[in-house]
């Protein structure tokens, strides 16, 4: 891996150039616009250089905005095709994204994030859950699990949630003397790595990559998923595949300890080092419930969307003499490369489905594949496991999103197969975005877990690829039943 990856750094950025290049070499079909030839240009370019990160992807962004000013600036206006479109338009488009409510829901979840790290409420509430487990070593991965799932409620980041997590494993690992190579330290270890992951799956708000394809679905369909609605949808599929996980990881990762004796004491100790609650914590607990509770009740109670309730949530955390955090505080702790990111690759997935591009690569990938005609539970087998198998060269489930999720929406609006709900298979397909489990490399969660140098690229293969085979196999048979039922796959 560290070969592949020293190459893609160093030539990465060659390599997307040359590519783009030689898109733009080729004559533009004739049912194809010229604006839409130059977007899949810079796709092509775009998905080379998340790949291989031959730029950073803060970097990345500045570059996908320079080349969307120029080569659509200098292209014919699809209004006037007599005169250029002109770079001043072409900025526009370039920075639409920004303008969307799904990045500033992402940008709102950071700052969400932010604040529980500032106020240590989110490792309060993991070393409470760890701490009440129980000392088997059974109890204590179902434990991690567990506390991957609670914090996807209230840490709307899975980096996030994964930092807070990794210190309080550790410390587990280190006071019970567990060393590298042990295997319950290991398995330990990427239990948190992989339930975090799963539980992007289950929660609307608990990854940036799931704002992606809401983001599509409002700008081409015009409607929105509300949270419960996706909740209902995604929980039991994320709650069953999180007991798999759990036997999976005991299977493929025997622990060669049955319990640690003194380790209640030991979380116990942890806890108290937090000393008692403060104010601060006790106020963004507050605040974290009234968001919940707007997010759960969104268009059943009331008629405030998610990222309005989010951004009111934020502006509470920063007002003097109720808030948690002051904006100095905050922007330290905000990863403003994937709002960045967030951002461009909303601007640019939503140019490329306005200009024709997505529709005529829809098309091809539909004639490729014979998908005319095909049930959709075929075309859900075929779309999932091209995602599936395409992160495996993606660092960046954003990223994926931002490249695929408008060709995805694309293909489903042209295959001619009655009962194809767009909406509900997108929604279904975005859930495999977050298929990083087979990796180290397929996610930042995953590298932070890897670092600590408890598990190792053989141990994510052990667990991930069956882990990833599942997965993929439930979501076809929830296809076939649940989410039928639901109305959600024809």
């Amino acid at each position: 891996m560290s070969k592949t990856g020293g190459f893609g750094k160093r030539f990465g950025l060659l390599l997307a150039i040359i590519a783009m290049a030689a898109v733009y070499m080729l004559p533009t079909p004739a049912d194809l616009p010229t604006q839409g030839h130059r977007l899949i240009g810079i796709l092509v370019f775009a998905v080379i250089i998340w790949m291989t990160e031959g730029v950073s992807y803060p970097v990345s962004s500045f570059v996908i905005i320079t080349l969307m000013c120029y080569t659509l600036g200098l292209a014919p206006n699809p209004a006037n095709p007599d005169k250029i479109l002109g770079t001043s338009k072409a900025l526009g488009m370039a920075l639409g994204g920004f303008s969307s409510s799904a990045w500033a829901l992402v940008a709102g979840a950071m700052f969400l994030s932010a604040a529980m790290m500032i106020t240590g409420l989110d490792k309060r509430i993991a070393l409470f859950v760890m701490s009440h487990v129980g000392i088997k070593s059974s109890h204590l991965i179902a434990g991690v699990i567990f506390v991957g799932f609670l914090l996807s409620f209230f840490v709307p980041s899975t980096t996030a949630r994964v930092s807070c997590l990794v210190p309080i494993v550790v410390g587990i690992i280190r006071t019970f003397g567990l060393k590298a190579g042990s295997t319950f330290a290991g398995v330990l270890m990427m239990a948190v790595a992989q339930a975090d992951s799963l539980w992007n799956v289950g929660i609307k708000t608990a990854a940036a990559q799931n704002m992606v394809a809401i983001g599509f679905i409002q700008q081409v369909l015009g409607q929105d998923i509300s949270w419960i609605d996706w909740f209902i949808a995604a929980f039991p599929y994320a709650a069953i595949m999180s007991v798999v996980l759990y036997f999976l990881l005991v299977y493929t990762m025997p622990p060669e300890v049955k319990e640690l004796p003194g380790g209640k004491d030991a979380l116990e100790k942890m806890r108290a080092e937090l000393g008692p609650i403060t104010s601060g914590e006790k106020k963004l607990l507050l605040i974290s419930c009234l968001l919940l509770f707007f997010w759960v009740t969104e268009k059943k109670l009331h008629p405030f969307d998610t990222t309005t309730v989010t951004i009111t949530g934020i502006m509470l955390m920063m007002l003097p003499g109720v808030g948690v955090m002051t904006w100095k505080d905050a922007a330290s702790r905000i990863n403003w490369g994937t709002i960045a990111l967030f951002g461009v690759g909303i601007s640019l997935g939503s140019a490329i489905l306005k200009s024709g591009a997505a529709t005529w690569l829809a098309n091809h990938f539909i004639a490729l594949f014979g998908m005319e005609n095909m049930a959709p539970i075929m075309v859900m087998a075929i779309l999932a496991f091209f995602l599936i198998v395409i992160h495996l060269g993606f660092a960046s489930a954003t990223g994926l999103a931002s490249a695929m999720i408008p060709i995805v929406i694309a293909v489903l609006q042209n295959v001619n197969t009655p009962g194809i709900n767009v909406i509900g298979m997108t929604m279904i397909l975005q859930y495999t975005i977050s298929f990083g489990y087979i990796l180290p490399v397929n996610a930042p969660q995953n590298m932070i877990a890897y670092s600590t140098g408890y598990i190792t690229s053989k141990d994510f293969l052990k667990t991930g690829i069956p882990f990833t085979i599942i997965s993929y196999g439930a979501i076809l048979l929830f296809s076939l039943t649940y989410w039928h039922w639901l109305g959600y796959v024809g």
